[in-house]
């Protein structure tokens, strides 16, 4: 299979979350960080959650990839519950966790290797994902004499290797600058244009779900709820200039309207222009 044909077959990935919520502590310090949520993402569906810090977001993505069960509720992928991690299931967080002692190539091929892959077909599978997200030259650099977004990429291509259903994305890009996290938006959405796996992307930045999502979901406070589900109307494929249109300012500014308001009608903490607290950084 070459890097540029589909690596998951686009009618599976579909999500359904019924009722489901999920505590966290033990004792006294337990505390309900989801509160009944129920959510369907169809098969290739790109979704962002929003929402204020500490709300559930990461908390829920999680609970997909296997780390956190459930208090209660059902939680199906392809109609099967999710019990624990599986391959299928691939998580990128927003600091890379590639191994410094590999290459790009060896990071990339570890997860075959775990399959059983033999060493050939892994390397060859590795480089074919490596050229997908655009470092093919760079296949035996190591971490650190890769920059931020290529880290990232390398982060991206070592979930993209073991052909997921979902791709969960936890504030993968929060910690670029800002030239570089709207480059690999673009190169997310030309990725996922080619594979069309289930994206589910955590953000605190609102320009960054509307440019990249296919509905943006908004969660409440803790105990995160739904709060409103968004169609992003904007046809596909995307190009940074629609950020310029009166549509995505509107849609910007009910989002934040949202984001404003408490349950108890209290406002929440004043929003940087990139969505979060502005004299705290996101919380995970």
């Amino acid at each position: 299979m070459s890097g540029r044909e589909r690596l998951a077959r686009p009618e599976l990935g579909r999500i359904e979350a019924v009722n489901v919520s999920i505590r966290l502590g033990q004792g006294a310090h337990a505390f309900e960080a989801v509160q009944d949520v129920s959510i369907a993402v169809e098969p290739g569906e790109l979704v962002c959650l929003i929402g204020p810090s500490g709300c559930g977001k990461s908390t829920l993505l999680g609970a997909l990839a296997g780390h956190i069960a459930p208090a209660s509720g059902r939680l199906l992928v392809d109609g099967a519950p999710v019990k624990g991690p599986h391959p299928d299931r691939g998580i990128v967080f927003q600091h890379h966790t590639l191994f410094p002692w590999k290459s790009a190539r060896d990071n990339v091929a570890f997860g075959p290797k775990m399959r059983g892959v033999g060493k050939a077909d892994r390397r060859r599978q590795a480089g074919e994902i490596l050229e997908l997200v655009g470092l093919g030259d760079f296949a035996d650099r190591y971490p650190k004499q890769l920059s931020g977004g290529m880290q990232q990429r390398v982060e991206i291509a070592r979930v993209l290797v073991n052909r997921p259903r979902l791709l969960l994305m936890d504030e993968p890009f929060g910690a670029l600058d800002a030239l570089t996290r709207m480059m690999m938006q673009e190169l997310l959405l030309d990725i996922w244009s080619r594979v069309r796996t289930t994206v589910v992307f955590v953000t605190h930045d609102i320009d960054e779900a509307l440019f990249l999502a296919d509905r943006i979901i908004v969660m409440t406070p803790r105990p995160g709820r739904i709060l409103e589900e968004i169609r992003v109307p904007f046809e596909r494929p995307r190009a940074t200039d629609i950020v310029a249109a009166p549509e995505f300012g509107t849609l910007k500014r009910h989002c934040l309207e949202l984001l404003r308001v408490r349950p108890d009608g209290a406002p929440l903490p004043r929003l940087s222009p990139l969505g979060f607290e502005a004299d705290h950084a996101p919380s995970s």
